[in-house]
């Protein structure tokens, strides 16, 4: 078998796992799941005067990490997605200020469902050429990081990502149904 082949079988595997987790979430997520603020410090989006979502955000992580929603996570996820297929397609990855949240709910979870179809796609036509074109995302350009360590970046990046929304998803149903809250 082609190295090319089980590389980029490999990836699309794993990422297939991911995702499976991915959807074990989002098809239990309640519209008020989204924007629960799970400590006193938190991060999360609002509407600006425009009604968009923007994030919360700073340049120099605060002291201590505020805790995100599950919108900031999802807004996370799509900006660093966005990011990556960009980087893979030869394009400048987006500007922060430029992603953001779709809405609550269902219009989140279909957009994360495109970039998963998105990514899916674009990493299942990667040739060998690709697989080892230098690649800066999320890196510097120096690294000597490649196509194949972004694709592989992603699919760690995502299960985080997907796992710190899962935990604060259970978080909140324990509490709502013990009646603690919400």
């Amino acid at each position: 078998m082609p190295a090319r082949k089980v590389v980029v079988d490999n990836l699309l595997w794993q990422f297939d796992l991911v995702w499976t987790l991915a959807e074990l979430h989002f098809v239990n997520l309640v519209e008020d799941d989204c924007l629960w603020q799970p400590s006193p410090i938190s991060w999360t989006v609002r509407r600006d005067a425009a009604g968009l979502w923007r994030p919360d955000f700073a340049e120099v992580e605060p002291d201590p990490v505020p805790t995100p929603t599950i919108g900031w996570l999802m807004w996370h996820i799509d900006w660093w997605w966005s990011s990556a297929v960009n980087q893979l397609r030869g394009r400048p990855p987006p500007a922060r200020e430029h992603i953001t949240w779709p809405g609550q709910g269902n219009a989140a979870i279909t957009h994360l469902r495109q970039l998963s179809d998105n990514w899916r796609t674009l990493v299942a036509q990667l040739d060998d050429d690709d697989l080892h074109r230098p690649s800066s995302f999320p890196w510097h350009p120096d690294t000597g990081h490649t196509v194949t360590h972004t694709a592989m970046w992603v699919n760690v990046e995502l299960t985080k990502n997907i796992t710190e929304i899962g935990q604060l998803r259970l978080t909140r149903a324990a509490i709502t149904a013990a009646g603690a809250g919400t």
